[in-house]
């Protein structure tokens, strides 16, 4: 079976599971923000028309400026990107023929842009159910290795690393004299998270990828930036087409990099919800991730495989993410975006109704 990499188009799950698509649908398999875009971009998208008749500024440099000053480091330390998945092709390109640690379970564009430039990929799986990062493991695969990819918080675990324990592994691939490549495209959902970009004017081996996509719901605009040393930035940014990023992306990013009242009320949102729907989980001895965003891993307790739960949501119209293709976890959990009240307490029904036909 050859079942779709990534979450959204639920019309590919169904054809690829033979299973005929209800007329009503709920996905919960792209985790992005339920409250959808900030309200002001809607209000000035008009105003947007007048910038399709120009190309848009090669460097990015406005929404450059901004990005830089909101996390305290120089401007030639950011790249602006085609949504998050351009920058990781880059730094792709960057390792060409390279050994490559890979922290598993992850996204699956690491592995996909190193295997297409060639790298040595090594593996480091991180133990379930809580997906503990335990540094001196790693430590002793150091040996040998050019870069070290790390998601955080993890996709699909939604499972967080503090501040101390990125700069002890950072600490750790400097001595090796490898880059820690950090992918923090739901750091935003994270109550608790302490910036590290600040870092990167100390460490020359850090990078940093981050989408604006999931936060503020404008995966179709494709908008994500990279902060890492001057040095590396300028080295990765020879491989970017020009104009790789429109001016309509631009300017929303603009916008919604100002409204940090946004992501506070979706920062609340998400932990009122989620600790609803796991106090849901905890009664009706399912298991999930310890997550502290957006999205959470689910599976049942006396089940090895989760396609059996695929299926039957899929038949009552629930699309969830399924993990075939996150190694370390091979199907065995399902991947579930917190959505609105409405759709949370469907999806409830729905595991209660499953669980009580079960054997």
């Amino acid at each position: 079976m050859n079942l779709p990499q990534h979450g959204s188009n639920p019309q590919y799950v169904y054809q690829e599971m033979g299973i005929e698509k209800p007329d009503q649908i709920m996905d919960l398999s792209a985790n992005i923000n339920p409250l959808g875009p900030p309200k002001h971009l809607e209000q000035n998208w008009m105003s947007f028309f007048q910038k399709i008749n120009d190309y848009p500024d090669p460097y990015s440099l406005s929404l450059k400026t901004m990005i830089s000053e909101k996390n305290e480091i120089n401007m030639d330390s950011v790249l602006i990107g085609n949504g998050g998945a351009e920058l990781i092709s880059l730094v792709g390109r960057l390792l060409l023929e390279k050994n490559v640690l890979i922290t598993e379970p992850g996204f699956s564009e690491y592995e996909k842009a190193c295997q297409a430039n060639d790298c040595r990929i090594y593996y480091h799986y991180l133990k379930e159910p809580h997906w503990e990062l335990h540094i001196h493991e790693i430590k002793e695969k150091l040996e040998a290795i050019d870069a070290v990819f790390l998601c955080n918080p993890t996709n699909p675990t939604g499972v967080f690393y503090s501040y101390d324990t990125i700069v002890q592994l950072l600490e750790e691939c400097k001595k090796a004299n490898a880059l820690l490549i950090v992918d923090e495209a739901f750091y935003d959902f994270v109550e608790e998270y302490t910036p590290i970009a600040a870092l990167i004017n100390d460490y020359k081996n850090l990078v940093i990828l981050r989408s604006m996509t999931k936060m503020f719901a404008i995966p179709g605009l494709r908008l994500g930036y990279m902060m890492a040393h001057p040095s590396v930035v300028e080295e990765i940014s020879v491989y970017q087409s020009h104009w790789n990023v429109n001016a309509l992306a631009m300017t929303a990013g603009e916008l919604c990099l100002q409204d940090e009242s946004f992501v506070h009320r979706t920062v609340q949102y998400i932990k009122k919800e989620r600790t609803r729907l796991f106090a849901f989980f905890d009664k009706e001895s399912f298991v999930y991730s310890p997550s502290k965003v957006n999205f959470y891993l689910l599976k049942e307790t006396k089940k090895d495989y989760m396609g059996e739960l695929f299926a039957y949501l899929l038949k009552k119209g629930i699309v969830p993410r399924h993990t075939c293709n996150f190694p370390g976890i091979e199907g065995k959990w399902l991947r579930f975006a917190i959505k609105s009240i409405e759709e949370n307490n469907q999806l409830m029904e729905a595991l209660k109704e499953w669980k009580q036909q079960l054997p």
